[in-house]
């Protein structure tokens, strides 16, 4: 079995799906969460391309958040399109990482993104709030590469 495979369990991958859902409900912003095991480049720009890749650069306030885990690098970034980029506040993606982060190195890698899905949730509800036109623009699983 791969590191991605054995970094999670299917109970703590339904958790995180669940934290999506629930840090999505009040909110038009779109959170999604991508792990694989390496990456031959700088683990901001494999984060960019995941996030074009999943389309998430298609939403339409462009406010879509990406964590994106490389497992067997131990590394991890939070990428937020142009439209949250604008609108959180300054740090306010550090104050996520430190979060995660904490977790991450006490192992508990479902509880830091969980964390982190639901920071980004709220900040996403200050700044894009959920009104009765919105529906969900992109899956909530988590994408493996």
């Amino acid at each position: 079995m791969s590191h991605v495979e054995e970094f999670l369990t299917a109970e703590e991958e339904k958790e995180i799906v669940e934290a999506i859902v629930e840090a999505e409900k009040n909110t038009s912003g779109e959170i999604r969460v991508h792990i694989e095991a390496s990456t031959k480049i700088d683990h901001f720009s494999r984060a960019q391309q995941v996030f074009h890749f999943l389309k998430m650069d298609n939403t339409k306030e462009g406010n879509g958040v990406l964590v994106y885990v490389a497992v067997d690098d131990k590394k991890f970034v939070i990428y937020g399109g142009q439209g949250i980029d604008r609108a959180v506040p300054k740090g306010f993606w550090d104050t996520t990482k430190d979060v995660m982060a904490s977790h991450f190195k006490k192992g508990d890698f479902k509880q830091g993104i969980v964390e982190g899905i639901l920071m980004a949730g709220k900040e996403l509800e200050a700044h894009f709030p959920w009104n009765h036109n919105d529906t969900n623009e992109l899956n909530d699983a988590i994408s493996k590469g």
